[in-house]
């Protein structure tokens, strides 16, 4: 129970601190993905993330690599929401977004000889990130004055 308490936390972030009319207005790049797609996608993730944790725990017991990386993605996975539309800090958003991606990289490397099930269950969020991260950094481009 105690990954799903940390998982719900960190999408919590992505409750609070919603895209809103600021977001709205800016300038994208016509391959962002439509609205409705968020909400789905990130929690098909979430399930995935805790569940990928909750696995290598119970195959080590014990606090690993794995899990480091699993703790330090799912917590700038929550400091994004709050950088990009809670203080509106797109360029601090795509540092954060950077270092999530590595986080998420470090914990498919560190979880495959544990589980590879919990390193491909984290396949589809490096995809989802990168994708994030370069919409993060076109929308920068597009809205230079913001």
């Amino acid at each position: 129970m105690t990954f799903a308490g940390l998982v719900l936390a960190a999408a919590a972030t992505g409750a609070i601190f919603k895209p809103g009319p600021w977001y709205e207005e800016l300038q994208k790049p016509s391959w962002t993905p439509p609205n409705w797609m968020f909400p789905v996608v990130w929690t098909c993730l979430y399930i995935m993330i805790g569940y990928a944790g909750w696995i290598i725990w119970t195959n080590t017991g014990q606090v690993t690599a794995a899990l480091v990386f699993w703790g330090l993605q799912l917590v700038l996975n929550g400091f994004w929401s709050w950088l990009f539309f809670g203080l509106r800090r797109m360029d601090l958003a795509l540092v954060d977004v950077v270092l999530l991606w590595a986080a998420i990289a470090g914990f498919i490397l560190a979880a495959w000889p544990v589980s590879t099930l919990a390193a491909l269950l984290f396949l589809p969020y490096l995809a989802w990130v990168t994708t994030a991260g370069l919409l993060n950094l076109t929308v920068i481009r597009l809205n230079p004055a913001v």
